[in-house]
């Protein structure tokens, strides 16, 4: 789960203690149940058969629900008990608390299906202050809202208002994150199919930028961020001749300013994509330099650091650049991608981004690149002979 979720699962707070609160925990997780079910399995999990993440996230918001609908029923009993004075007072503390553990165990699902599957550390209760606004203010909501039924006549169609707004906001916020997902995945594969000596390319910019930012302590939606703008940060490529990109020997200055044409053109390109907007000017700056020099979008002019996001972005896309192999060089080793970046610390690349980098790198005790080649004349030598491919 990501954290720009929380929007998504904050309606099964709200309908979960709106009825723990009106008609007793049981009735909470049906509930839940109901909606998380009709949503659960997409045409697309099916085509890919990829049922097990959907049918995991149907067991999770039970469990939860569960739980915390018999928090909540805690804190009902003794607002029950203290008379009318106290029972509002009672209800709203124990949904906010309700909503707390809802958010507690999800996370904690969360981190353990990460840790399981992917073999992926999630840094305990890192999104936290991302997450328990959300979660509490929905929490608090439904629960005054069972109470409020409990107080009137007017229950099924307060109970279906609830569900029917439950149910629209898990659907429609799901689909919305697919179509986006699904555009970035369509900006990719237009890219590779141009270039596919560079497959694999954007991806590993992707993660090396999350790695390097989450290090950095890049959480929730700037962390989504970065990430996105890595995945579109060759998009302008695709404005780019592919013989000049796939051109033998090296390029002309005219030629290379022509390439250098892709960073902006990712703005052009991507103009009209409202939610892209944050991402595309991240991406748009990954050649400026961190001295203010080298190239970037229309709005990063010469002298102008670039911001902390296309810092980490140039460095992630530099030694990828450097530890992969390439048509006109074999790819060099990563002691010598390290050794690289620090030399130019502080000049192209932002001397706090670098050392962070290699850190985050080095955490996760894999190599990459080649184990042997330190020499990019000598690696050029081994490649003699085949197409190059620049950028």
């Amino acid at each position: 789960m990501e954290v720009n979720d929380r929007l998504l699962m904050s309606p099964t707070v709200m309908v979960g203690l709106t009825a723990a609160v009106a008609f007793g925990p049981g009735s909470a997780a049906l509930g839940v149940a109901t909606m998380a079910a009709l949503g659960a399995v997409s045409a697309r999990d099916v085509r890919e058969r990829r049922i097990f993440q959907p049918v995991a996230n149907f067991g999770q918001l039970v469990v939860t629900a569960a739980i915390s609908s018999l928090t909540v029923e805690i804190f009902l009993r003794i607002a029950q008990a203290s008379g009318a004075g106290a029972f509002w007072a009672w209800v709203a503390l124990g949904s906010a608390i309700a909503a707390a553990v809802h958010a507690s165990i999800n996370y904690a699902f969360v981190a353990f299906a990460v840790r399981t599957v992917f073999r992926q550390n999630v840094k305990p209760w890192s999104h936290m202050s991302e997450l328990l606004p959300s979660y509490v203010a929905m929490g608090f909501v439904g629960g005054l809202l069972g109470a409020t039924i409990t107080r009137t006549e007017v229950v099924l169609p307060l109970v279906f208002i609830v569900f029917i707004i439950g149910y629209q906001a898990f659907a429609s916020f799901g689909q919305l994150r697919e179509a986006h997902a699904a555009t970035l995945r369509g900006f990719v594969k237009a890219l590779e199919a141009k270039d596919l000596y560079t497959r694999g390319h954007t991806e590993r910019v992707a993660q090396f930028s999350v790695l390097c930012g989450q290090q950095m302590g890049f959480r929730g939606t700037r962390l989504e961020r970065l990430e996105w703008a890595a995945l579109i940060h060759d998009v302008g490529k695709l404005a780019v001749p592919r013989d000049l990109i796939r051109k033998r020997g090296r390029l002309t200055t005219d030629e290379y300013s022509e390439l250098q044409r892709h960073a902006h053109m990712v703005e052009e390109i991507l103009a009209e994509v409202e939610f892209l907007r944050p991402m595309v000017e991240i991406a748009s700056a990954h050649h400026s330099s961190y001295d203010g020099s080298g190239y970037g979008g229309t709005g990063h002019t010469d002298g102008q650091e670039p911001s902390l996001e296309a810092c980490i972005l140039a460095v992630a896309d530099a030694f990828d650049a450097m530890t992969s192999t390439r048509s006109y060089r074999m790819a060099l080793s990563q002691s010598y991608a390290f050794s690289e970046l620090r030399r130019n610390a502080g000049k192209q690349f932002n001397p706090e981004v670098v050392e962070t980098f290699i850190a985050a790198m080095e955490g996760t005790n894999r190599r990459y690149g080649s184990p042997y080649l330190h020499d990019p004349v000598e690696a050029r030598r081994l490649a003699e002979g085949k197409v190059e491919t620049h950028g």
